[in-house]
């Protein structure tokens, strides 16, 4: 779902597990920090280079943070952001179309993201999931896998499943039932890794916003409050599958009483 931009996000969130692209090809050099940026003649395309970001925060949190952040301006196919001395502070936003680069480069330029002003522009080079869909795309050469590594995501994956499994009859039962309408919201269909400070990021652009609370042992789900129940509802109508990764759409309803 895409907002207007009356309803540009006040603070901006999070959340998405992106398609991966090799960085490697997409390097810009302009440093992070509180150095002028220098914008170059560099002729519009899908992907948008995102300096001055703040290096506290985490990989992970960063990238579902810009995927929401920018997804309201069109589809977004993937967010590339590391954490290494040289591209810390700094992401790549690859748009499906070039318009929808324009207008997040011209809406974002300076927009307050995590206490710092973000600066915006178009990347200097093709991003490789661009380049597969154009045709244009060259293979590099891949590192040898490591064993250890894959065993370990092989694990992770099997418990979120795990967890997943056992908290689906708990929200369904939840949900179960008519609600009458009122001023808190149960969200589900929240992906794994979901925090309260990036569900306040895209709830709070509504007035009224007081918190977001998720349950401890229960991923997916989360309760967001407002002041009023005419609140509750504008934010529900607006952000009803919204997706917030590649993913996840969530659905929401008022919460029981």
């Amino acid at each position: 779902a895409c907002f207007g931009e009356a309803q540009r996000l006040h603070d901006t969130t999070s959340l998405a597990y992106m398609a991966t692209a090799t960085p490697e090809a997409e390097t810009q050099p302009v440093p992070s920090g509180e150095a002028k940026t220098e914008f170059v003649d560099i002729p519009p395309n899908q992907t948008v280079y995102v300096n001055n970001l703040n290096e506290k925060v985490k990989k992970e949190d960063l990238k579902k943070a810009l995927y929401a952040a920018f997804a309201q301006f069109g589809p977004v196919l993937d967010v590339i952001a590391l954490k290494t001395l040289k591209l810390r502070g700094q992401a790549w936003v690859v748009f499906k179309d070039v318009q929808a680069a324009s207008a997040a480069m011209q809406q974002m330029q300076g927009f307050p993201f995590f206490d710092k002003p973000m600066r915006v522009q178009y990347a200097k080079t093709k991003s490789d999931i661009v380049a597969k869909l154009d045709g244009t795309f060259a293979p590099r050469e891949k590192r040898k896998p490591d064993p250890e590594k894959e065993r370990e995501a092989k694990e992770r994956a099997k418990a979120k499943k795990e967890r997943k499994l056992a908290s689906a009859p708990k929200a369904k039962a939840m949900a179960a039932g008519p609600v009458e309408p009122n001023h808190i919201l149960f969200v589900q269909q929240l992906p794994d890794g979901a925090t309260e400070m990036m569900l306040g990021m895209l709830f709070r652009q509504f007035p009224g916003f007081k918190e977001v609370r998720l349950v401890p042992g229960k991923p997916g789900i989360a309760f967001v409050e407002y002041e009023m129940e005419a609140q509750a509802t504008i934010s529900m109508t607006q952000l009803q599958g919204f997706k917030i990764t590649p993913e996840h759409s969530i659905h929401i309803i008022y919460a029981k009483k």
